[in-house]
């Protein structure tokens, strides 16, 4: 039986681009933990240490909206709770640490706000990447990953992408009109790109083109969403591709139990997926 955890947030004084911090007490003593156990354990290649690192989340509970904290944007940490976006997020965060040898929490915030926010800078709700294509998309600018759709046979795809912006009410962050208006310009900049994503029906055919370790996104046949879904590659003993993710059907971080391509036949609304492959770049 899965324990319920209740995130108790305090804000640190502890800044990064002159941004507050939510992060509990708890969390701090987590992170010394997991980064002292993770300087054991680096692969033999980036990908099997990203997926090392994200195995390190096993059984860490799966909790929705852990970033919509208090009145105004801040740079959430939680290691007692994630989503399938926070967990792939850590999981980079720490792996750009072990990448350059970094230990101090500092560096680690540093590295989180710099995979979670537009071009790396915490500036109010609108600059987090809220769409996964655009998180892609700017990470790859950023020389962190590399959208390696196409290189798999993707196909294009027009599709508005403005789900906050006709769903105004699911956002508590969006009653604010300024921060609505902000949306609504971000999703007008999306709506200029095309999404590419590997059809379902030919994932199982490219599987062992993906490498474990790298990021996978469950692209939607649902209006106004890019994606529903994101998680890390991971190849198991069974010489099948999985998914290392946190799920909210299971309630936990886990590898899937079926592989991919299997898994995803019993999601409706799913159309493929995008593969964004880390490069993780010092920078």
């Amino acid at each position: 039986m899965k324990n319920k955890i209740v995130a108790v947030f305090l804000v640190l004084a502890t800044y990064t681009s002159a941004q507050q911090i939510t992060c509990s007490p708890e969390d701090k003593s987590l992170f010394e933990v997991k980064i002292a156990d993770l300087e054991r354990t680096k692969g033999t290649s980036l990908g099997d240490t990203i997926a090392l690192v994200g195995q390190s989340f096993l059984g860490t509970p799966y909790v929705e909206k852990t970033l919509e904290v208090g009145d105004t944007e801040t740079l959430v940490i939680n290691f007692g709770g994630l989503d399938c976006t926070t967990f792939v997020e850590n999981v980079l965060a720490f792996s750009l640490m072990l990448q350059n040898q970094q230990k101090d929490f500092e560096n680690f915030t540093g590295n989180l706000e710099t995979v979670r926010y537009r071009n790396g800078n915490l500036n109010g709700y609108p600059s987090r990447l809220h769409y996964f294509t655009e998180w892609i998309r700017n990470n790859e600018k950023k020389g962190l990953v590399k959208d390696i759709t196409s290189e798999l046979g993707g196909v294009e795809l027009e599709k508005p992408i403005n789900f906050m912006g006709t769903h105004r009410n699911l956002y508590p962050f969006l009653a604010s009109d300024e921060n609505y208006e902000a949306m609504l310009s971000v999703e007008k900049e999306i709506a200029k790109e095309t999404l590419c994503y590997l059809p379902q029906d030919q994932i199982e055919s490219k599987e062992q083109l993906i490498k474990s370790g790298d990021i996978l996104a469950l692209a939607t046949s649902i209006k106004g969403l890019d994606v529903t879904h994101t998680g890390i590659a991971i190849h198991q003993p069974d010489g099948r591709l999985h998914l290392l993710h946190a799920s909210s059907k299971n309630g936990e971080v886990e590898i899937s139990e079926l592989p991919l391509s299997d898994y995803l036949k019993n999601i409706k609304s799913n159309i493929g997926i995008i593969v964004a492959r880390p490069t993780l770049l010092s920078f």
